[in-house]
């Protein structure tokens, strides 16, 4: 477990190094079509809960009470 913790933090490190110089505009695109994502595999799974494993309910907590820059 805290092998998958470890590797879910390194990836996301490098996904956030490889925001920093998109433009507001992109961002938002971006975040549009990942709802969009979102929607069709909420619609394919139907009432369906996804299932949290406890090192990504661990990367969850912190990404949400990490501070905003």
């Amino acid at each position: 477990m805290l092998l998958r913790l470890t590797y879910l933090a390194v990836t996301n490190a490098f996904a956030a190094l490889r925001l920093l110089p998109i433009s507001d505009r992109d961002k938002d695109v971006e975040i549009l079509a990942l709802c969009h994502q979102l929607a069709v595999l909420q619609r394919q799974h139907g009432p369906a809960r996804a299932r949290f494993t406890l090192a990504d309910r661990a990367f969850l907590t912190g990404t949400a009470q990490a501070p905003a820059p």
